[in-house]
């Protein structure tokens, strides 16, 4: 929390300072607020003023001081009485004429001021609309400097919005103009994606052009289960931070769905900046990352993924500050098995060539991704065929209920899906009879997996479990999750 403390009637030039590491935007929002405090008829200090900023030791930045700062000069200069000021956090840009604009971070401001038990946040539109999802607080939404004092001064009510009223305003997963019933054929890989969802579980998918890849990732969030309340809070509270608010791009109660380009820099797909910000894997925090032509991102940029894959959060530092942001995403990915793209008779690359473009996804960049899953050229007599598959609202129910599965096994242990899993819940989720265990220590030795693939293995076994109303862990469920490990097998192609 920033105190926004002023002191004037000081002894010297009639002149203002602002100390407490202001950047420029705040340096500049006293010809803001003065020409706010002027045109919503107030009158300005003409004596020596001083704001202060506290803390001083931390960085200042963005607009979103203009309105606590005017009301900290009506309050110095006695202009007004506002008893009930300090019940409330207050933000927002003033524009010249006195009319309050939204900032970023509304939703963290109010999460504060639950923690600090304050009555309330004041925020200009539309930044009062995500506060409003943070419930046990009241949330005023004021439109200028002069609205805001009028209530403060108790001279006009203003109603606190309603998480209710918020939530009615968002569109539903409905809208969507894609499905899963437009695919044809690749039954083998919508299981995959099934089970990937289901279990929030990374996922790979390799095959020529043509074959479907990006446009079955591209229906994913047609079959992603609605999120929690809690969940939604979380996803909001990181796309505030980087300014949308669910008036812009934020608009859906459901999970994000985030697909940079492969061009895309170290900094813009982890996060960062002069002044620390959300990357691609922030904002795909509770959702999905897409990844599409994988070993054509940059090497680094790749590497960069293997902290936030494990931890499910992400650390930036930096000059101005430092800041941990969440990042627990679904990571899907597509390649080609090739540089030409193609196999068999019809490719045209040298087997060094093959290799060299497959070692650009490293073996620990792979051992995070759970499923490995071919999605083969699709013959003539598929695309012909008129039939549609299954749509996405069956596919999404089915989901659905292995999701509430998961959530009442891990209930009160923060853990949101079997992807997340730790060793303690392996343990006490995941039993093998002796048969499977021999099952599995004979693929692991054949295929030369990691102790973290056995992991993982087992943590897709158990999702395979969940979609199946099973609560042990069969033998067939242990065979098709060691089966989505197509790139550990040397005669993949």
């Amino acid at each position: 929390m920033v105190h926004v403390e002023v002191n004037t009637g000081e002894q010297g030039e009639p002149k203002l300072f602002m100390v407490g590491l202001p950047d420029t935007a705040v340096k500049e929002s006293q010809n803001r607020v003065f020409s706010a405090l002027t045109n919503s008829g107030f009158t300005m200090t003409r004596t020596r003023t001083t704001i202060n900023l506290a803390p001083g030791d931390v960085r200042k930045e963005g607009p979103m001081y203009d309105l606590p700062i005017a009301i900290g000069l009506l309050m110095a200069t006695r202009q007004v009485e506002l008893m009930g000021a300090g019940d409330y956090l207050i933000a927002g840009e003033l524009s010249l004429s006195g009319a309050a604009r939204p900032i970023k971070g509304g939703l963290a401001i109010a999460l504060l001021a639950r923690k600090l038990k304050k009555r309330g946040v004041i925020l200009p539109f539309p930044s009062s609309q995500e506060a409003a999802l943070v419930e046990g607080i009241d949330v005023i939404e004021v439109s200028s400097l002069d609205e805001t004092v009028r209530f403060l001064e108790g001279r006009e009510q203003l109603s606190p919005q309603t998480t209710e009223s918020v939530l009615s305003t968002l569109e539903n997963r409905e809208n969507h103009t894609s499905d899963f019933s437009e695919i044809k054929g690749q039954k083998t890989v919508r299981r995959a994606i099934e089970v990937a969802v289901a279990g929030g579980h990374n996922i790979l998918l390799i095959g020529p052009p043509g074959s479907g890849k990006s446009m079955m990732a591209k229906r994913i969030p047609t079959i992603m289960p609605e999120p929690t309340l809690e969940e939604f809070l979380e996803i909001l509270s990181v796309h505030s931070v980087a300014g949308n608010t669910i008036k812009g791009p934020v608009n859906r109660f459901q999970r994000p769905y985030r697909s940079p380009h492969h061009t895309i820099s170290d900094v813009g797909l982890l996060g960062g900046g002069s002044i620390p910000g959300p990357g691609e894997v922030s904002l795909a925090h509770n959702g999905v990352l897409f990844l599409d032509e994988l070993p054509e991102f940059k090497r680094s940029a790749l590497e960069v993924l293997r902290q936030p894959l494990e931890d499910g959060d992400v650390t930036i530092s930096r000059s101005a500050g430092k800041i941990t942001l969440p990042c627990r995403f679904m990571l899907v990915a597509a390649m080609n098995p090739t540089p030409c793209g193609y196999v068999g008779e019809e490719c045209t690359d040298s087997p060094a060539q093959i290799q060299r473009y497959r070692s650009k996804i490293s073996g620990p960049l792979l051992d995070r991704i759970d499923l490995h899953v071919e999605a083969p050229a699709l013959s003539i007599e598929e695309l012909r065929n008129s039939k549609p598959g299954e749509d996405s609202k069956t596919i999404r129910e089915r989901i659905a209920q292995a999701r509430q599965k998961q959530r009442d096994r891990f209930k009160d242990q923060r853990v949101p899906c079997n992807a997340r899993m730790a060793q303690k819940h392996i343990k006490e989720h995941c039993h093998m009879d002796q048969a499977m265990g021999d099952t599995l220590q004979m693929a692991m030795e054949q295929l030369k997996l990691s102790a973290r693939a056995y992991d993982r293995i087992l943590k897709v076994a158990r999702t395979i479990a969940d979609l199946a109303d099973q609560k042990d862990i069969q033998m067939n469920h242990l065979l098709e999750a060691i089966q989505y490990r197509s790139l550990d097998r040397d005669n993949l192609y």
